[in-house]
């Protein structure tokens, strides 16, 4: 760890917590069932007699189902039935067509489940879908994902609730009154979360005892419960108490299980025909790449207007990307560019192109992770125009108030991030020039970008604190623990809460009947929980003093933080990455990689660092190697698998480094803390971009950055003198 926390005092106060186990390098409390085997995942629940499933996709983009004849397969033993839409018990709400599972005849994108088969086993299921045949009327369908897409549209708005444009001053006099301008395309492909769990559910269907309603009980492979909940009981005409979900373990969402998907519901339709009996549904790994969400395509136009001297005076960022035409979702490309450098004239615009495709939904750090892959570019790019060293260009168009809203910063710490990366990293030796430095049939580059992501502390949350024997206490809150550690950190959190010893609390997530907890998701699980968790600790101790009775309770939410709202609060860092091009293949590797972060106070840095360093080798992996391809022609993703859709291994990150500012940020919450899920993505693929063109001369604006566009080497790099590629360059 490094730094200080040198920020001025400040009357406003979150009513911080004295800590001792906050801050500690406490290992993961369920590690050992982990990596033992012991822990149980959603499709591994304990029931009794279990169904299996195994869907049926359609095989055309768009159009109407003819027929479906599943005699054959009913034929096939172990199978015990097959759904389809006419068949399947209805829902009592159709509205959201993603999950209208089997409720009609009509196909909105290929891979659409049209057919569920239940069966005694898992190879019975899935002979027994191939034996499904189904015939279809298919309509011309678009799948092409273009610039000059005829029907591109502005929508109300993009994820969750941003401005979908935003205008301030004048960007044309900007771009004419600019000594230097940049203006160029960025493109960043589709990318699918792929979690190394399937995304799976084992669900039945019970009786309240006492009611006699029914109850769909899930073991849900999901980042939030209540979240399942509020999606799935009005789709089957239910209250939220007769939907139970449970999700203990968690391989893994990256959050493309942030939100239910059709085969959650798939698998409480079916559990509805079984007469009791649990069914079971996992994902094949192809089946994730159609059926559980993905990050769009961007094609994104970037305009720089700067001085002579590199001070920014006009800024333009237009993002065109892709949605589902039976549902919208649209990326916030654009709106980390709102907050990020000083100009007097902004621009930003979302349009977005209705496909005849699969709907696209949350990929870790949405919005920021495609929409500073070209800010940051277009910086670098910069940079060498006007002939300056990069970070020094950044630190020249340092706001000193948030330039969109006019909010002072709460903690922003950018510059201290880019400085203390620079003296980590050698920055100081770097040569200006590109392809000024060769070791053998290598030239060696650097490069850097900035990371931001914005601190939510998502509202709704309560805990329960409970006075167990012994002085120990219980608390409650269904949050979601999806690999990141959170079950530790809570109790970290409670512990210091409650001003006992960490082994005097025994923690509890992850159950929809426990006090309801929002998503885990949006870099705010451990802001919004720990925050709802000190809520219900101080009210527990006003109510029941230091010394309660045994079975003394209290559920309580946070204390309201009057910061929000009056303070811009983001996590900043920046990203450093040292790259080799091979000068007679083109290859990449990465030879280390540094991240300086400043996410406030690191509540574990145990698994801080895991979180970051995790973030950081995605976003490599992003800029070398991940991209989604879709064929147009039938409207499917051909890299269905993890052969074909390439993911970083240990092998491509050789050496990688997260470090973070030791500081404290009183304007966020009690804890102290800022989120650390996304940060460590944003940015690292431009640092490769950055790198690979420092290496080389090449300059590369669309990701991922392969080794095709190092083909052609200009001829004129200092470091190809001598060299007898030089005669081929």
């Amino acid at each position: 760890m490094t730094g200080s926390d040198t920020s001025p005092a400040t009357t406003t106060d979150s009513g911080a917590l004295e800590v001792a186990a906050i801050g500690q390098g406490t290992r993961r409390l369920e590690g050992r069932l982990k990596v033992t085997g012991e822990a149980t995942y959603a499709y591994e629940a304990q029931v009794e007699r279990p169904l299996y499933l195994h869907l049926v996709q359609s095989t055309i983009a768009k159009g109407t189902i003819t027929r479906i004849d599943s005699t054959t397969a009913r034929a096939l033993e172990g199978v015990v039935d097959v759904l389809d839409h006419t068949n399947a018990p209805r829902l009592a709400s159709t509205e959201d067509a993603e999950y209208a599972a089997l409720q009609g005849d009509s196909v909105g994108f290929r891979g659409q489940v049209v057919a569920v088969v239940v069966a005694e086993s898992v190879e019975a299921a899935r002979e027994g879908a191939l034996l499904v045949e189904v015939s279809y009327d298919e309509d011309e369908h678009r799948a092409d994902f273009v610039a000059d897409d005829p029907e591109l549209y502005k929508p109300e708005k993009v994820n969750p609730a941003f401005p979908t444009d935003s205008n301030l001053g004048r960007m044309d006099r900007a771009l004419e009154k600019a000594d230097v301008v940049v203006d160029q395309t960025y493109r960043t492909p589709f990318e699918h979360n792929s979690p190394m769990e399937p995304h799976a559910v084992t669900a039945r269907w019970d009786h309240d005892a006492a009611e006699g309603e029914p109850v769909l009980v899930m073991h849900a492979s999901t980042q939030a419960v209540h979240g399942v909940v509020k999606t799935l009981a009005p789709l089957f005409g239910l209250e939220a108490g007769q939907v139970h979900v449970v999700s203990p373990f968690v391989g893994g969402g990256f959050g493309s299980k942030g939100l239910p998907h059709v085969h959650d519901v798939v698998a409480a339709l079916a559990a509805k025909t079984t007469g009791g009996r649990p069914v079971r549904l996992a994902l094949t790994r192809q089946q994730l790449f159609a059926l559980a969400g993905y990050r769009t395509a961007t094609i994104q136009r970037f305009q720089l207007a700067a001085d002579a001297s590199g001070r920014l005076i006009g800024i333009n960022h237009e993002v065109i990307e892709q949605t589902s035409a039976i549902k919208e979702f649209a990326e916030q490309t654009a709106i980390a560019t709102r907050h990020m450098y000083a100009a007097p004239n902004r621009h930003t615009s979302h349009r977005l192109a209705p496909l005849d495709v699969a709907v696209p939904s949350w990929m870790r750090a949405p919005g920021e992770m495609p929409g500073m892959f070209a800010h940051e570019v277009a910086m670098d790019e910069l940079a060498v125009a006007v002939g300056i060293d990069p970070i020094e260009l950044r630190i020249r168009n340092e706001p000193e108030t948030d330039p969109e809203s006019g909010q002072p910063f709460g903690h922003r710490k950018l510059v201290e991030c880019l400085r203390e990366g620079a003296a980590r990293f050698g920055w100081a030796d770097r040569d200006l020039a590109p392809g000024s430095r060769r070791d053998g049939d290598w030239l060696v580059g650097t490069g850097v970008a900035a990371a931001t992501y914005p601190y939510y502390q998502q509202p709704g949350n309560r805990a329960t604190v409970r006075a167990l024997e012994g002085g120990r206490y219980a608390v409650e809150i269904g949050a979601a623990d999806i690999g990141t550690g959170a079950l530790t950190v809570l109790t970290q959190i409670s512990a210091d809460a409650l001003g006992v010893r960490l082994g005097d609390v025994d923690v509890s997530i992850a159950d929809s009947r426990l006090p309801v907890a929002t998503v885990a998701g949006g870099s705010a699980g451990t802001a919004s929980w720990g925050s709802a968790i000190v809520g219900a600790s101080r009210a527990f101790r006003e109510e029941h003093g230091t010394s309660p009775s045994v079975g003394d309770e209290t559920t309580a939410g946070p204390a309201g933080n009057p910061n929000m709202g009056k303070y811009s609060l983001h996590s900043f860092g920046a990203q450093f990455v040292e790259l080799r091009v091979n000068i007679w293949t083109g290859e990449l590797r990465v030879a280390r990689a540094l991240g300086v972060f400043s996410a406030g106070r690191i509540i574990n840095p145990v698994t801080a660092r895991s979180q970051l360093i995790g973030g950081m080798t995605m976003g490599l992996s992003t800029g070398l190697f991940e991209e989604s391809v879709r064929d147009p022609r039938f409207g499917h993703i051909v890299t269905q698998d993890l052969a074909s859709y390439h993911v970083a291994s240990h092998a491509d990150i050789p050496e990688i480094e997260a470090v973070w500012l030791d500081e404290t940020d009183p304007l966020a919450n009690p804890m102290g803390a800022r989120g650390i899920g996304e940060i460590g993505i944003v940015g690292a693929a431009a640092a490769v971009a950055n790198a690979a063109w420092h290496a080389s001369g090449v300059r590369v604006r669309d990701i991922p950055v392969t080794a095709d566009k190092f083909l052609d080497l200009p001829p004129d790099l200092p470091a190809l003198k001598g060299h007898p590629a030089a005669a081929f360059a």
